[in-house]
Parts: C-alpha cells; structure tokens; sequence
C-alpha cells in the first residue's frame, strides 16, 4: 500500500511504472490501450489529485492546439476513454468528487476505498480486502442485498496538517 507522496517523491518514475503496469494488464488482458486512452490515463496520473473529465477534456484540447490541431477534444471520446479505464481497473470513479485517480494495482480486480486530503486534494487509495469482508458480512446479516459500496473519507495528509503546537 503506498502512501501521500512526500516532497521526495519521484512522480515521474510513478507516472511511468503506472503506465508500465498498464501496458501489461491490458496485454494480458487482450485488451487495447490506444495512444488517446494512454494519454487519458497519464494525464490522471499526473497528479495524484483526482482529476474530473472536463479538467481531462481541457488539457487534451490544449495538447492538441499546442500540436496544430484543430477543435476541442470531444466529451464522448474522453469519456469512452474513462469507462474502458474503468473496465480494466486502471483507474477509480471518486464518487464524491465525480472524479478519477489512477489505480495503484490494477493487476488485481478489487473495490477502490479513499483517503482524500481537503487541502492538496491528493487522494491515497486503500486495500480494502477485510473491509469489503466486513461490510458483506453485516449487509448479509440484516438480509441486505449490497448493489455498490463507496467508501471515501476526506481529511488532511501528514504534509498539509499544521504542526501540532507543543
């Protein structure tokens, strides 16, 4: 499980073991990651912040104009992009945030439960193998037919916390 990123934190060895990992899983997978979906998923871990598609939407369409290409990214595409990122596990929907960050392990199909900090917005993804046990558990002893669960919990990080005063 990683954890905020510190201020030595080497984002773009990050960036590009994510995009490493993401390679292989859909290799394996038989799954295509198009140029469009791979830049999709590098512009959502460019930041370990959750990124809204619009926010997605703007950085392709200036990407694009600083290539000479003409017109705005269409939203379909992006979204396209998003929903196959989704499939394969690759990123998470933040529910609360109607935003997505990129999935520390994608390798292994699992539910995505949050840490999000309110000041830098980066959020920390959590293993969330024995609460999903104990969740399942209670729902199935009140008889309870679990349909989605989002667990997203917002605070601060180590980094943005004041200093506790002495």
């Amino acid at each position: 499980m990683s954890s905020f990123p510190h201020s030595d934190h080497d984002h773009d060895r990050c960036v590009a073991d994510a995009l490493s990992s993401a390679e292989i899983v859909c290799m394996q997978r038989g799954a295509r990651l198009t140029d469009l979906r791979r830049r999709v998923l590098e512009l959502i871990w460019d930041s370990h912040a959750p990124i809204g598609a619009y926010d997605l939407i703007d950085k392709l369409s200036r990407a694009r104009a600083d290539d000479g290409a003409d017109g705005r990214v269409a939203p379909p595409t992006v979204y396209r992009a998003l929903e196959f990122l989704i499939e394969q596990g690759l990123v998470h929907r933040i529910e609360s945030l109607n935003a997505f960050v990129g999935c520390a392990e994608p390798e292994r199909p699992h539910r995505g439960y949050f840490l999000i900090c309110q000041s830098c917005g980066a959020a920390h993804e959590l293993a969330g193998g024995a609460l999903d046990r104990e969740l399942r558990n209670y729902a199935d002893g009140l008889d309870f037919q679990v349909k989605r669960i989002a667990i997203e919990v917002a605070g601060l990080c180590a980094d943005c916390r004041e200093p506790a005063t002495a």
